[in-house]
């Protein structure tokens, strides 16, 4: 399974571990990656993804995984967050049927 954040395509970084005496070795930087599920509301389902902790703070401080796809832009995100965004937005325009004001009664 590839290090890369689903949510942002953030993925690993190559450098160099520097030595006191300047020697530098090649080493790598690799993305904090946590399994977590998130729930989608606009999908009524639990979304299980393997992201980076800086986007889940991120979709936290948006306050749900929707809102953050919703307004995060295309070129940040990695392909399944595209993918996900692509069905959120479907689902929030139309397919749900609106809800009915309860009738009141006039006298």
């Amino acid at each position: 399974m590839p290090r890369v954040c689903q949510l942002t395509g953030k993925s690993g970084k190559a450098g160099h571990n520097v030595a006191h005496s300047n020697k530098k070795t090649n080493r790598r930087f690799e993305p904090n990656l946590q399994q977590v599920t998130l729930h989608s509301d606009a999908l009524r389902r639990d979304v299980s993804l393997r992201v980076c902790t800086r986007a889940l703070r991120t979709v936290q401080k948006h306050g749900s995984l929707d809102s953050y796809l919703i307004k995060a832009l295309d070129q940040h995100l990695g392909e399944t967050g595209l993918r996900l965004k692509r069905k959120v937005r479907k689902a929030m325009t139309g397919t749900r049927k609106p809800v009915a004001a309860p009738a009141t009664e006039a006298s």
